[in-house]
C-alpha cells in the first residue's frame, strides 16, 4: 500500500517508493544526498502538535521536513 509521507503519523514507518512530480529539484537532490533514497527504511520519529514539521529518520539521520515538502514523497507501508 503506497501513502503519502505526510500521512504518516508518529511512530510509523515504510520503504520510500518514489518522490512526486511537483516537488522542488532542489530539494529532492537535498534529500537524495541525505539518503532519501528509493529502497530506504524511513521511520516518522515526531510529529508537532499542529502536524507540521515531522521529524523524519532515515539512514541514520533525523531530518525535520514540512508537510507540504513531505507530501511529495511516495512510502511503501
Amino acid at each position: 500500500m503506497i501513502k503519502k509521507l505526510s500521512e504518516l503519523k508518529s511512530g510509523e514507518s515504510g520503504i520510500l517508493n518514489s518522490y512526486g512530480s511537483g516537488g522542488d529539484l532542489e530539494l529532492k537532490r537535498h534529500l537524495l544526498g541525505m539518503g532519501f533514497v528509493k529502497g530506504a527504511d524511513v521511520i516518522v520519529e515526531k510529529v508537532a502538535p499542529l502536524g507540521d514539521p515531522m521529524q523524519i529518520k532515515v539512514k541514520g539521520y533525523s531530518v525535520c521536513l514540512r508537510k507540504k515538502e513531505a507530501k511529495n514523497i511516495d512510502i511503501d507501508v
